[in-house]
C-alpha cells in the first residue's frame, strides 16, 4: 500500500483505474483520473485500423500512453514531463500517478 501525506489518504496506482474502450472506435482503453490537487492523469492504448500496429506511443498489449493532466486538460508544465509519455509499463504509470499525486496545488 501507498500512503500519502496523511496515513488515511492512500495514494491511487494503476489497479484504481477503470478503463473504457477507447473513443477512437479502433480498440483499445482509455481511463482518466484527477486527483486532490488538480491534476489528473489519462492513460491509452489503442490499435490503428487496417492491421496498422498501435496509434499510441505503445508497441504491444503489455505497455500504456500517459498525459499528465491539470484542470483537465493536458499539461506540458508540470516538471514532470513536457510531453506525452509513452511504453510504459503498469508499474512505470504507477509510479507515474504518485509522483503526480504529490505535485503542489498550482
Amino acid at each position: 500500500m501507498i500512503l500519502g501525506t496523511h496515513a488515511k489518504f492512500k495514494m491511487k496506482t494503476f489497479k484504481d483505474l477503470k478503463f473504457k474502450p477507447h473513443p477512437s472506435g479502433f480498440g483499445g482503453y482509455h481511463a482518466r483520473m484527477n486527483f486532490r490537487n488538480g491534476y489528473g492523469i489519462s492513460v491509452v492504448r489503442f490499435n490503428m485500423p487496417f492491421g496498422g500496429g498501435y496509434g499510441s506511443y505503445t508497441d504491444n498489449e503489455n505497455e500504456w500512453e500517459c498525459g499528465i493532466l491539470h484542470e483537465n486538460q493536458l499539461c506540458y508544465d508540470s516538471g514532470l514531463a513536457d510531453n506525452v509519455i509513452g511504453h510504459l509499463k503498469k508499474s512505470n504509470v504507477s509510479e507515474l500517478m504518485v509522483k503526480i499525486q504529490k505535485l503542489k496545488k498550482k
